[in-house]
């Protein structure tokens, strides 16, 4: 069960994808959450504030994920980019909203907040491709050694762009599938895809 503070955060979430942080209110954010007005002020005190939560509320999702998986051993270095690219494409995947704000942002956010959540968390995981790569090549289970920015360029690039041109090539591919069946085909394709190129470009070999 959520909280009345995430289900504050989840209206206003839907709302900022829709129209914008500018072209929300709090009125609508209160209407949508059927809370009173004042109990965004008693939680966030403001919409920045509240808009700051919200970022760092899925920010700090993925970085738990991170530090549990850069721990794990019954799994090598491989297995762990695999759930990387899993868990990257599922977070977009099935919360569109939220990704859709944060590429809004990235090119006309001016809160220093939101600006210094996002640098930290592309600064994250650059740092875990870069211990897993490290590891890799250590472990022989990786034999190239790409520049790590290009590496994750090449998963974020790809997720997003395949993210927003979703429906174009639902239509280029004449697929009337109803969208759920589609959205399950079409990300397993997607990270088949980015796994493909990943083996290519790190130099692992399933079966050596």
């Amino acid at each position: 069960m959520i909280s009345k503070e995430e289900n504050i955060l989840f209206a206003a979430e839907k709302l900022f994808a829709e129209k914008g942080f500018e072209g929300t209110s709090t009125r609508e954010i209160a209407k949508a959450a059927n809370v009173n007005i004042s109990m965004i002020s008693y939680y966030f005190g403001s919409k920045e504030k509240l808009y700051e939560k919200l970022v760092e509320y899925r920010m700090n999702e993925g970085q738990f994920f991170s530090k549990d998986l850069l721990g794990r051993t019954d799994i090598n270095e491989w297995q762990k980019i695999e759930k990387v690219i899993d868990q990257f494409s599922g977070k977009i995947r099935t919360q569109k909203c939220f990704y859709r704000i944060m590429q809004r942002e990235q090119l006309h956010t001016k809160n220093p907040q939101i600006v210094e959540f996002l640098k930290q968390t592309k600064m994250g995981f650059l740092s875990m491709y870069s211990q897993i790569l490290e590891s890799g090549l250590k472990n022989g289970v990786f034999t190239k050694n790409p520049p790590i920015y290009l590496i994750h360029s090449t998963v974020s690039g790809t997720l997003f762009y395949a993210f927003n041109a979703k429906e174009m090539y639902k239509e280029f591919l004449n697929d009337t599938e109803e969208e759920d069946v589609f959205d399950e085909k079409y990300y397993t394709e997607l990270n088949k895809h980015i796994k493909y190129l990943l083996k290519d470009l790190l130099g692992y070999e399933e079966n050596k």
